[in-house]
């Protein structure tokens, strides 16, 4: 079940992708925004023998390369839902990027959820809890380190790939919603994620 189901995610990746690079708004943006949806994608199909994912994981893996792929397509600060929520609750900009940032939180709580109790001897607690947490805002972090290091190589197009807004504290907004969503994951989704491994034939 597990190898068809991310047959059939992975399908409807390709598709996505495919329309999502057709005019994108700046294609170097683009280009590096769906690159990790790419390098997963390749991750997960040369594991699968040897690491088969729970089925939560892979659907959750699917929406966060959803959130990637029309952020890469418009721009975080372009995209049509977030301008939509920006009107509709009057919010001083467009929210995609924050949303992106939560995803950036909550599926990654969930994927080291399911190695840390699968590879080491961490068990289920306050500690497994508190290093998710520290783990996914290491990983958000990190990737701020990267878009630093990308938009000087960019020059001008660095808005674009940042998706600041004009916002001074738009780094550190960021961090913080990716420890709200690590934090959400572990408080909704933890009792169904055991189910899940529980069912997961020994390897």
């Amino acid at each position: 079940m597990t190898h068809r189901s991310l047959a059939l995610y992975s399908a409807a990746l390709i598709a996505l992708l495919a329309l999502s690079a057709y005019k994108p708004h700046d294609l170097p943006t683009w280009a590096m925004e769906v690159a990790p949806v790419v390098i997963v994608l390749i991750i997960l199909w040369l594991s699968r023998e040897r690491f088969p994912l729970t089925p939560l994981l892979y659907a959750l893996i699917f929406v966060h390369a959803c959130v990637l792929i029309l952020g890469g397509h418009y721009t975080y600060a372009r995209v049509p839902l977030g301008d939509w929520m920006h009107s509709a609750f009057g919010l001083a900009r467009n929210p995609y990027d924050g949303i992106g940032h939560i995803a950036q939180g909550f599926i990654p709580a969930i994927a080291a959820r399911e190695l840390l109790l699968r590879h080491t001897g961490l068990q289920r607690g306050a500690w497994l809890f508190v290093v998710i947490v520290l783990a996914c805002l290491g990983v958000s972090a990190l990737y701020e380190l990267i878009e630093w290091g990308a938009a000087v190589a960019l020059g001008q197009g660095a808005e674009e790939f940042l998706g600041t807004q004009g916002d001074p504290w738009d780094t550190q907004k960021d961090m913080a919603l990716a420890g709200v969503g690590a934090v959400a994951a572990l408080l909704t989704l933890s009792r169904w994620h055991d189910r899940q491994l529980a069912a997961l034939p020994l390897r």
